[in-house]
């Protein structure tokens, strides 16, 4: 695998995944269609382990995918490349930032860019639901909804938005869950 590619094609997803990492699913999802090594029913094993791992969850999903790509310079290339942007843009815009911070036009565009991060997360969500909460290959219909996985879901939602502890005792205890209930 050309790392250049790799470079590439992480460059354009973080050049436009704007709203944060969850933000670049829709973009892998859209590479999954091209690249021989990447499919999407990888992606939502990719984002539990990005998100159960430190770090950025759009720069782990980067090097996740880069590695499947090209092994380690792949995950380090992807991962670079998806950054990229984002340096570069910050470095030419935040010292005339401070000199437009009042203009109305730059005002216009950032509540526009507001909706348009909060529409890529929605597009980002309901794929990973649908294979999460989904089995699209059950026989009879009723045994399309996978129960047990969407009363985790929803259990989890809740003790979230109620009580607002640390992400990562949540994905701890739907791990363990997992083992114990052989999901």
């Amino acid at each position: 695998m050309n790392l250049l590619v790799v470079f590439a094609e992480f460059f354009r997803i973080g050049l436009f995944a704007i709203g944060g990492g969850l933000a670049t699913l829709p973009f892998i999802y859209k590479l999954a269609d091209t690249a021989p090594w990447l499919d999407a029913h990888t992606i939502p094993d990719m984002l539990a382990v990005a998100q159960s791992s430190p770090g950025a969850v759009g720069v782990n999903l980067a090097i996740y995918a880069g590695y499947r790509a090209a092994g380690i310079p792949g995950g380090a290339t992807a991962a670079l490349g998806l950054v990229a942007p984002s340096i570069i843009i910050i470095c030419v815009i935040a010292g005339m930032l401070r000199a437009f911070k009042e203009n109305k036009a730059v005002q216009a565009v950032f509540m526009g860019l507001r909706p348009a991060a909060a529409g890529l997360l929605c597009a980002a969500c309901i794929p990973v639901l649908k294979i999460s909460l989904w089995d699209s290959g059950a026989v009879l219909w009723y045994e399309h909804l996978r129960v047990m996985q969407s009363a985790l879901f929803a259990v989890i939602f809740v003790l979230i938005r109620k009580f607002k502890a640390h992400p990562v005792l949540y994905i701890a205890a739907a791990g363990i869950l997992g083992v114990i209930l052989k999901f």
